[in-house]
């Protein structure tokens, strides 16, 4: 059974640094592509990055860019997002979510989610 599990959420202060992690477990294939989200409280879920099986190739959204690097580990099935220069804004529950690289950069439908992990930008 496909899992992805989210790790690394928190409280950190403005202009301080996370890292999350996404397991993937029961997944043999490296063909596929992860994506983050992001959803904060009364707002629409938005697409925060890609980045492909090999991970090569990257996408982000416009207001993360600069600030937020996804990178992976393929023989750990793990994939990273580090995230600094972080602003009150960017408070949300964050979710990994897997699907091939063409649907992952336009953060378009997902085939396979966890279950997010919270992360709080506050002083």
């Amino acid at each position: 059974q496909l899992q992805l599990v989210e790790s690394g959420g928190g409280l950190v202060q403005p202009g301080g640094s996370l890292r999350l992690s996404c397991a993937v477990s029961g997944f043999t294939s490296n063909y596929y592509a992860i994506a983050w989200f992001r959803q904060a409280p009364g707002k629409e879920r938005e697409g925060v990055s890609c980045i492909s099986s090999s991970g090569g190739s990257t996408n982000y959204a416009d207001s993360v860019k600069g600030r937020f690097t996804s990178s992976r580990d393929n023989v750990k099935n793990t994939v990273y997002l580090q995230m600094n220069s972080l602003k009150p804004e960017d408070t949300a529950v964050y979710n990994c979510a897997l699907a091939p690289w063409d649907r992952c950069r336009r953060w378009a439908t997902m085939d396979y989610w966890g279950k997010g992990t919270l992360v709080t930008v506050s002083s």
